[in-house]
């Protein structure tokens, strides 16, 4: 049976944290998509009032959505996309109006169509 080396040690270790890191990753950036009627949208504080799986959801809008806000129909229906962050609101990533009128039906998370 073969000794290890150190430098063998320290490959391990190096692959090791990689495999870690490649699995953290994805876990940290997690997206969720929340179809909903739009409860309230308070546009001053930049936050959408959405019902969710628990009750309401607040979710902080985007520096980019902020402007947009105010285009959202109330009581209208939305499909969003969100960032989960643990120990802050969802972000706002996307969304498409789906039930009601609107003058940003589309918001790409840059521009509104």
């Amino acid at each position: 049976m073969r000794e290890s080396t150190p430098c063998m040690r320290c490959k391990l270790v190096i692959v090791t944290a990689l495999l870690c890191l490649s699995w953290i990753g994805p876990v940290a950036a997690e997206e969720k998509g929340i179809f909903s009627p739009i409860i309230d949208v308070d546009k001053e504080k930049g936050f959408l009032f959405v019902s969710g799986d628990s009750g309401i959801v607040i979710v902080e809008a985007s520096e980019a959505a902020k402007p947009h806000l105010d285009k959202l129909p109330i009581s209208g229906m939305i499909d969003i996309v969100v960032e989960v962050r643990p120990g802050k609101p969802p972000l706002l990533k996307t969304w498409k109006v789906a039930g009601g009128e609107s003058a940003c039906k589309q918001f790409d998370g840059k521009t509104c169509q």
